[in-house]
């Protein structure tokens, strides 16, 4: 079943369902469709669609997400990742690591994730306030020159869970979504040598698709999903699920550890293989149209836009 939230003026936002996408949307009375009860109020959801700019009869939200901790479960995207970073912002290094791989055959080991990561799954917590819907028009951070999208699986919790393990915590998933974590790539890679993870680099906006779908048709098969990258109606990239280290119940169980977990927080898988435009070496420009689609799961379309007070980047950053 499909979910969406249309910003219906005066009456706030009105919640419609579909079993598939070949019928027609309907108006449904039920205050807990995924599963669970919003725990905001309808008034501070309405503001925060208003502040995306959703027009009377677009799509707010299909959720307001109440945390948001994203996940990194693709190795060969964080390979990817690095090596597009290092060709742009460190050439001489990316010139060594290219002789290194051709010589021993082997990925350059700065490119591979930390030993933590091959020994439990690993994330960062987001800012869940700056999450827009599909079609809100995104804007370069004021502080950098490297605008990039990140195409993610996001999977929202419909009821507590604590020292759970992964079946019972792939059991609390109430809904799937599309995700896209835009990150400003010249001040992430500092900000996360800090020693304290990314901060502005992430936190000034991300993205969900205007529909959740609930997960009984897609949990099976989220992982030989594969999608496509559109950057002004031109395919660029064609990300896969497959190769993901974790499951999403292993992941929920991880976060759950001693720690309780209550519906409505959101998580990302990270990014998956192809999924971000720094691993094929294409960067956003102010006047670009993204288009974002993963088949079952979702689609995000934003226009790119000029910072709204463009400043040159902070002392200290590439």
């Amino acid at each position: 079943m499909e979910i969406r939230r249309i910003n219906a003026g005066r009456a706030g936002l009105r919640t419609e369902i579909r079993e598939d996408a070949a019928r027609p949307w309907r108006v449904t009375e039920d205050p807990a469709p995924l599963g669970y009860r919003s725990p905001f109020t309808a008034e501070y959801e309405a503001e925060c669609a208003a502040r995306a700019k959703v027009q009377d009869g677009g799509a707010a939200l299909p959720f307001q997400p109440l945390s948001f901790r994203d996940f990194m479960f693709y190795e060969q995207h964080n390979i990817d990742a690095a090596r597009g970073y290092t060709r742009r912002f460190q050439p001489r290094l990316s010139s060594f690591a290219k002789a290194v791989e051709r010589v021993t055959g082997r990925t350059f080991k700065p490119y591979l994730p930390k030993p933590l990561w091959y020994k439990e799954p690993i994330y960062y917590m987001s800012n869940a306030v700056t999450f827009v819907p599909s079609g809100t028009p995104v804007s370069f951070p004021s502080y950098s020159q490297a605008l990039d999208y990140e195409l993610e699986i996001g999977f929202v919790l419909n009821r507590p869970v604590r020292d759970a393990d992964p079946h019972e915590a792939e059991a609390a998933i109430g809904a799937l979504v599309l995700l896209c974590d835009f990150s400003a790539r010249d001040v992430q890679i500092p900000e996360m040598r800090s020693g304290f993870g990314p901060q502005k680099s992430k936190h000034f906006v991300s993205s969900l698709s205007d529909t959740a779908v609930t997960p009984e048709e897609v949990l099976p098969v989220w992982q030989k999903l594969a999608g496509s990258v559109r950057i002004n109606g031109e395919r660029v990239a064609g990300p896969s699920a497959e190769g993901a280290k974790y499951t999403l119940g292993e992941a929920i169980a991880h976060a759950s550890a001693s720690e309780q977990l209550l519906p409505g927080e959101l998580f990302g898988t990270g990014t998956l293989t192809g999924g971000s435009g720094m691993e094929q070496g294409i960067w956003l420009r102010p006047g670009d149209h993204l288009e974002l689609e993963l088949p079952g799961v979702g689609r995000i379309q934003h226009d790119i836009r000029q910072p709204l007070r463009p400043t040159p980047p902070p002392a200290g950053r590439v």
